[in-house]
């Protein structure tokens, strides 16, 4: 009797579903892939948070990229609607056609 065991094959199924685990998937050139675009901030909080949500397109194939942008531009359109309806500086009281 030997101590060895000896050396079974490893269906292919199982043998990518172990790579695909430790990381070592296959290269797809038609998979998602991040276009690592530099985002830079604004300084306005509501415009930052939807140049954010633009990372998730990324992980998303390009039919499902429309969603995002829609979504993004809903919110952009929103932050600007908010910056017109900020109120402004107080209006100095016109002096024009009163008597003194």
């Amino acid at each position: 009797m030997s101590d060895t065991v000896p050396e079974t094959e490893i269906p292919e199924e199982e043998a990518e579903a172990s790579a695909e685990l430790a990381g070592e998937a296959e290269y797809d050139p038609a998979a998602p892939a991040p276009l690592n675009v530099l985002r830079t901030p604004t300084g306005n909080s509501d415009v930052d948070a939807q140049l954010e949500r633009l990372g998730d397109t990324d992980h998303l194939a390009t039919d499902g990229h429309i969603e995002v942008y829609e979504d993004v531009h809903r919110g952009l359109r929103d932050a600007l609607t908010a910056l017109d309806a900020r109120p402004g500086p107080p209006v100095p009281p016109s002096t024009y056609g009163s008597r003194s």
